[in-house]
């Protein structure tokens, strides 16, 4: 009865530190993933990020399931080899040498296991990755009839991924027939000794059945330590991958001062350079961690570009794409650090400034919207806990009150998964009335209209330039209406500043500016000519 309680306990007690354990790890991996800056983020999919925060973390401490029973082998082989010992240190040595051969074939079994159980972790984050990208990008596959190719692509991931779990279950294979056979080994070599003793009259046969009998009661056990270091190749192979997670360097330097609490605020950009480092993971996955990465090219993005934002204005930050306008916001906003060049607010440079207090002063509106799986007021509010008159309002600048009163529940409506049931520009409305809400000190618009229509945009922007008098305004834009709109223009191209003023004086001066600001004029002007040619031709 004792010995199936303890035998009870120790299961339940063994599941649940090792289901702890994972728990901790993926809030650990998550906090870390959370801490880590964007260029971080670059390098690494999101299929293989969600591998690390689940399957890495489990094979890392599914070690934990024979791990007790292996630890209670251990106190009863103390026990049992001191009693051979007593019986007969001779016959106890032969019968204690199967242990150095369990350690010799598991060596050869990691040496031969750890790679392929590398690769294995790999393929599973490189399905993972595939799943997720043809599930992220529904609407491209439907709408272009990619289903067979993706389907065709996730084959071709998934069938690696089965022949490399069958390489390791063939290794396996060999290993484990190898562990069961060694403590049997171990007890016919001690009755074979046993019995040569005995006929020589140098032991009694009590002494040989004895210690079988002892070898017989530890064999099971034995096996347990097998089953530890079965499981020990593909635990290093996930703890390996988990912790270069953890320990993955380029996190965000805080300082302690404070910024003020309201106003608006000033921001300076001094010589920034950028560049975005390629990194490619190994073809030839061997003993290293699947995640180790390989320094590639690094490709520039800003080069030498000094930008000064004045407190209250509105800056319109204009040029082609490709010429890092987002790049640069990025950096403003401080979602990544320039590599070279300093960045301030209101005087400060940002890495002296609090954890928070950035993201405090400074709201960013990026060029792709994300919604999250709940009511419009969760994905204005977003935990802040505000008021229905303060969501209103933050809706009402935005110009989405109106559409948002016509839906089903109003702000209580659920818009699904990202947004799911609202048009591209509705989404881009609610993610405006997220970023007034929060009443910033800097608002930063990436293109954040480029779905609106163009009259409900000029109605936005004004509404944002009536009500943010107390903010500095960045946008980036292309549309001629929109870029009239500020105090000053600054046209970016090739990753650096061209030109600043305002916009009389740019279309005197810049060719490229007046190129692109003029472009769609140019476009609709042309196609009025076409069609009036038609016209009278027909006529």
């Amino acid at each position: 009865m004792a010995n199936a309680l303890g035998v009870i306990l120790r299961r339940v007690w063994a599941v649940k530190a090792g289901f702890n354990l994972q728990a901790s790890y993926r809030r650990r991996v998550t906090r870390q993933y959370l801490r880590l800056p964007l260029t971080w983020h670059h390098r690494h999919p999101s299929g293989q990020l969600l591998s690390n925060a689940h399957a890495d973390i489990e094979a890392t401490w599914m070690v934990f399931n024979p791990l007790p029973m292996a630890i209670g082998v251990i106190f009863m082989l103390a026990i049992a080899g001191t009693q051979m010992f007593f019986v007969d240190p001779t016959l106890a040595l032969i019968g204690l040498l199967v242990f150095p051969l369990l350690f010799a074939a598991n060596l050869v079994f990691q040496r031969y296991m750890s790679p392929r159980v590398t690769a294995a972790q790999q393929l599973r984050a490189q399905v993972s990755e595939v799943a997720h990208e043809s599930f992220e990008a529904g609407l491209v596959v439907k709408a272009l009839g990619r289903e067979r190719e993706e389907s065709a692509r996730f084959d071709a991931a998934t069938y690696a991924l089965r022949d490399s779990m069958i390489r390791v279950g063939r290794t396996r294979g060999v290993f484990e027939p190898v562990i069961e056979a060694i403590p049997t080994l171990g007890t016919l070599a001690v009755l074979g000794v046993g019995t040569a003793r005995v006929a020589n009259g140098d032991l009694v046969a009590a002494d040989v059945v004895e210690i079988a009998y002892l070898f017989s009661i530890l064999a099971f056990p034995v096996r347990a330590l097998g089953w530890v270091l079965a499981e020990l190749p593909r635990t290093v192979v996930g703890h390996r991958r988990v912790s270069s997670v953890l320990q993955a360097q380029g996190s965000m330097e805080y300082g302690d001062v404070a910024l003020a609490a309201s106003g608006p605020a000033r921001s300076e950009s001094r010589n920034i350079e950028f560049g975005y480092q390629e990194y490619a993971a190994p073809e030839e996955l061997g003993s290293r961690a699947a995640t180790a990465e390989e320094p590639g090219d690094v490709v520039p993005a800003i080069r030498g570009v000094h930008l000064d934002i004045p407190a209250g204005s509105t800056t319109a930050l204009v040029g082609p794409t490709g010429s890092g306008k987002s790049t640069l916001s990025n950096i403003v906003v401080r979602l990544v650090d320039p590599d070279a060049g300093v960045v301030s607010l209101d005087g400060l440079d940002l890495r002296s400034i609090e954890q928070g207090g950035v993201t405090d002063a400074v709201a960013l509106v990026a060029q792709q919207t994300f919604m999250f799986d709940g009511t419009v007021r969760d994905n204005v509010d977003l935990g802040l806990g505000m008021s229905d008159d303060e969501v209103s309002r933050a809706l009402a600048i935005a110009h989405a009150d109106e559409f948002v009163e016509q839906l089903p529940d109003g702000m209580d409506t659920e818009i699904g998964e990202r947004g799911g049931s609202l048009s591209g520009g509705q989404r881009q409305r609610v993610a405006l009335a997220r970023a007034v809400a929060r009443s910033p000190r800097m608002l930063v618009l990436d293109d954040a209209t480029s779905a609106v229509d163009p009259k409900i945009e000029q109605d936005i922007l004004a509404s944002l330039r009536d009500s943010a008098s107390g903010t500095t305004v960045l946008v980036i834009a292309y549309r001629m209406a929109t870029v009239r709109l500020a105090d000053r223009i600054v046209y970016m191209e090739d990753g650096a500043i061209q030109d600043e003023g305002s916009h009389e004086e740019l279309m005197g001066r810049c060719t490229g500016y007046a190129d692109l600001v003029s472009a769609y004029a140019r476009e609709a002007a042309a196609r009025a000519a076409i069609a009036a040619d038609e016209e009278e031709s027909h006529g």
